[in-house]
C-alpha cells in the first residue's frame, strides 16, 4: 500500500463512516482489508483503493464494515442501565402518562446487545408498563452485524460478558454451542441500516437516545454534526446517553450534562430550566 493509497482510504472512510484514522494506523488498514482484497479477487490493498475510485458498491460496504469497530456486550458499563431503570424511566413514565408511548434509539447497535439489554429490562417491568407502547430501534451502518442482531444468537463468551445468569436462564435458550434470545425479546426491537452521517429526520423523534462509544471514533467537526442532528430528533425533555469516555463539553452547546448522572445529557435549554428538579436516584423528579 502506497502513501497515496493510505491517504485515499483514510479520506474515504471518514467521508463514508466518520471514522478518523491517525497516521500510525496503516497496520490496521492492512490487517483488516487484506482479507477483503482476497474475498473480492483483488491482489492488494492498492487494488482496493483503485476500485473504490470507481463504482463498486459491494466493495465500498465491505471496506466500511471491515474497518468499523463492532465491540458490544450486554449491560456494558452497567451504570447507564441502572440510571435508565432507576431514574430516567420513572421520569418518562410520569412525563408521558397521557401519551403512554416512549421511543428509544440505540445508534450504532452493532450485534444487538445494547437494545436487547434494554428490552430485557423493560420486560422485567412489564406490569408497570401495561398499556404502554415502548419502541426500541437499533441502527448500524453494517448490514452484517445487523443480521446477527436480528438473529439474536450469541456465543458462550458473548453471554458471559455482563449478562446476569438469571437473565441468561430466563431469556435465552441453548442451541448447540450458541445461546439464542427468545422471540418475545427479539420482537421488542426493530433494526434498520442507517449511517449516523446521513439525514436522521426519517427516523422520527426519540425520547431516549443511546449513542455510546461512537463519538470517540470521530473528529471534532463530525462529533458536532452528529450531536446537532441527534438534538433535532429529540423533544425538549429528551435524554441522551454517551459512553463513559465521551462528552459534549467543547463540542456542542445543544446538550448539557444532567446533575449526578454520569454520561446522561439533556437538551441544553431544558436541562438548564429544570436543574433544580433534575431526575434523582430516588426514581422521580423530586
Amino acid at each position: 500500500m502506497t502513501p497515496a493509497d493510505f491517504d485515499f482510504l483514510r479520506k474515504f472512510l471518514k467521508q463514508r463512516s466518520g471514522l478518523v484514522l491517525s497516521d500510525d494506523k496503516q497496520y490496521l488498514i492492512e490487517s483488516r482489508l487484506t482479507p477483503i482484497a482476497r474475498k473480492h479477487g483483488l491482489a492488494s490493498i492498492s487494488e482496493i483503493a483503485a476500485k473504490l475510485k470507481g463504482t463498486a458498491p459491494a466493495l465500498e460496504s465491505a471496506v466500511v464494515e471491515a474497518m468499523t469497530t463492532n465491540e458490544s456486550f450486554f449491560f456494558r458499563d452497567k451504570t447507564p442501565f441502572d440510571s435508565f431503570k432507576e431514574v430516567m424511566l420513572p421520569h418518562l413514565l410520569t412525563a408521558r402518562a397521557a401519551q403512554k408511548k416512549i421511543r428509544i434509539w440505540c445508534a450504532a447497535a452493532s450485534t444487538g446487545q445494547e437494545p436487547y439489554t434494554l428490552a430485557m429490562m423493560l420486560d422485567e417491568m412489564k406490569a408497570r408498563l401495561a398499556g404502554w407502547r415502548v419502541e426500541i430501534l437499533g441502527t448500524d451502518l453494517s448490514t452484517e452485524v445487523l443480521e446477527r442482531a436480528k438473529a439474536g444468537a450469541y456465543t458462550q463468551f458473548e453471554v458471559q460478558r455482563g449478562l446476569p445468569i438469571q437473565m441468561l436462564m430466563r431469556y435465552f435458550r441453548k442451541e448447540e454451542s450458541n445461546w439464542r434470545i427468545n422471540e418475545a425479546i427479539r420482537s421488542m426491537v426493530q433494526y434498520r441500516e442507517w449511517n449516523l452521517l446521513s439525514d436522521l429526520r426519517p427516523l422520527g423523534q426519540f425520547d431516549v437516545v443511546f449513542c455510546r462509544n461512537v463519538l470517540i471514533y470521530f473528529d471534532q467537526a463530525t462529533k458536532t454534526k452528529v450531536l446537532e442532528a441527534i438534538a433535532q430528533q429529540m423533544p425538549a425533555d429528551g435524554l441522551l446517553y454517551l459512553g463513559g469516555a465521551e462528552t459534549v463539553l467543547g463540542i456542542t452547546s445543544r446538550f448539557a450534562p444532567l446533575p449526578n448522572e454520569r454520561g446522561v445529557y439533556g437538551l441544553a435549554g431544558a436541562a438548564a430550566a429544570k436543574n433544580s428538579a433534575a431526575p434523582r436516584r430516588t426514581g422521580s423528579l423530586a
